[in-house]
């Protein structure tokens, strides 16, 4: 368990770059990484407190379902909307458990989900209903609420809720909430006690989450046939006490040697040599201009799609050069590709964070990636079932899987090429930056269109224990 200060953003040390610009300008706090990781953040002390507690004395649950038992109509509903609120389900009891429940209580009751047992309750009647609801093992967690009526203090009522539930074999975990008084339960008592129905439910989403992280099943590493020596030797070579970008070339041969998909392209510096390369190309073609720190490079007039004549690659050249010029910038050359069908734009990156080291970023890309800001974050490397669900967590995904009769895009192509550069990101650490914008996904596969990577001298290794760092043998 963790303990937040504030909402803390990652890529921040990136700002003045693509990737790491958006995923900071996206708000993406670390809480999403931390997850899966298996850690649990709390945003005050007394969140922090309240999960440790239910996680010292309690088991995990096996599930999202929650039953709320309650001597109080209003207070079990506010808790059953804190338990939606933090990821749980309030689902209704099995009819046999509501028939022997209508058969105890009285007229009056409800004997839904929260169970009312009236405020005439008393700690039998607690006892008796607990024991009810626990029988058929519908509920995966169980929230007792009590508010004091009569004379009698809430500790005698929690005795009796807690003799009933160890009655119970392979009993769900019980959270008791006086209402009435501050936390009863001593530090004998194996239930966590609560004043409010939030901190229960609040504490209880967070134990549910980390039990269907512990419930995931193994993400394996994943064979991708890397030619990482290579990978290695071109990063050393480039990578200086400067962070730079690399040459188109030399990211053509990083990306061939993971096996990612970039889209056959031409480097020209020349009229002359930009025209034959559009002629060897295959009209019609994409023309994009390369200058040092040009970022966006549609809105400085470095792009062009659909050139269908070397008049008008000819003439396209002349005026890129001149609106790039004005946009600040000098073109150094020209990169010629095919125009590809229509596809899903996407956007798969690096970032390097100076707290967590190499983080994977993919969302919605091309043009209006700054404006959808639709990403999904996550430590490098990438497992295939990690990378799965990253994609599914994004509003993109359903475009991705065929959107108003569209058909369904190549999505395994699309995990693979996050998988890929999760570990690439995590084998070089010279990549400072890396941006695949747009990657076009179609059904026949997924193909990057547009590719940077920024480089510098790798630091030393942090010790262990530290993000990106693996324990001595003797402790692996």
């Amino acid at each position: 368990v963790a303990l937040k200060s504030g909402r803390t953003q990652v890529g921040a040390r990136a700002a003045a770059s693509h990737t790491g610009a958006l995923v900071a300008a996206s708000e993406v706090s670390i809480d999403a990484l931390f997850r899966h990781a298996g850690v649990l953040r709390a945003a005050t002390v007394a969140e922090f407190l309240d999960l440790a507690t239910l996680l010292e004395r309690q088991p995990l649950p096996a599930g999202d379902h929650v039953a709320i038992v309650t001597n109080a109509g209003g207070p079990g509903v506010l808790c059953a909307d804190a338990c939606v609120a933090a990821g749980l389900a309030v689902p209704r009891p099995p009819d046999a458990t509501a028939d022997r429940l209508r058969r105890d209580l009285p007229a009056a009751a409800a004997v839904g989900n929260p169970v009312d047992m009236l405020a005439t309750a008393d700690p039998e009647t607690f006892a008796h209903t607990v024991s009810t609801v626990l029988a058929e093992g519908w509920a995966h967690a169980l929230i007792v609420i009590f508010v004091k009526v009569g004379d009698e203090p809430g500790a005698v009522f929690e005795a009796a809720v807690r003799r009933a539930a160890a009655r119970v074999p392979d009993a769900p975990p019980v959270l008791w909430v006086d209402l009435s008084s501050a936390p009863g339960a001593t530090a004998s008592s194996p239930l966590p006690a609560y004043t409010f129905p939030e901190e229960a439910a609040g504490a209880l989403g967070r134990a549910a989450a980390y039990a269907r992280w512990r419930r995931r099943p193994p993400d394996p590493p994943p064979e991708l046939g890397a030619r990482r020596g290579d990978a290695a030797a071109l990063l050393a070579a480039r990578a200086g006490d400067t962070p730079a970008w690399l040459a188109p070339e030399d990211v053509g041969a990083l990306c061939r040697a993971y096996g990612i998909p970039l889209v056959h392209s031409r480097t020209a510096r020349t009229t002359p040599a930009v025209v034959a390369a559009a002629r060897a190309v295959g009209f019609p073609v994409a023309l994009k201009a390369i200058a040092p720190g040009l970022t966006h490079k549609t809105e400085a007039g470095g792009v062009r799609v659909g050139l269908t004549s070397e008049a008008e690659v000819a003439a396209a050249v002349k005026t890129m050069r001149h609106d790039v010029r004005r946009a600040g910038h000098h073109v150094e050359a020209f990169l010629v590709q095919p125009v590809l069908e229509p596809a899903v734009e996407l956007l798969v990156g690096i970032t390097n964070d100076p707290q967590l080291g190499p983080l994977v970023v993919c969302g919605a890309g091309g043009v209006r990636a700054e404006v959808e800001r639709d990403l999904a974050v996550r430590l490098a490397p990438v497992g295939r079932l990690e990378a799965r669900e990253a994609l599914r967590t994004l509003r993109a995904h359903r475009v991705l899987e065929g959107w108003r009769g569209a058909p369904r895009c190549d999505i395994e192509a699309v995990e693979d090429l996050v998988v890929r550069t999760g570990v690439l990101a995590a084998a070089h650490p010279e990549i400072v930056e890396l941006d695949f914008n747009p990657v076009a996904a179609s059904p026949g596969g997924a193909v990057v269109l547009d590719a940077r990577v920024r480089v510098v001298r790798a630091a030393p290794a942090a010790p262990w224990p530290a993000v990106g760092t693996s324990p001595p043998p003797a402790l692996d």
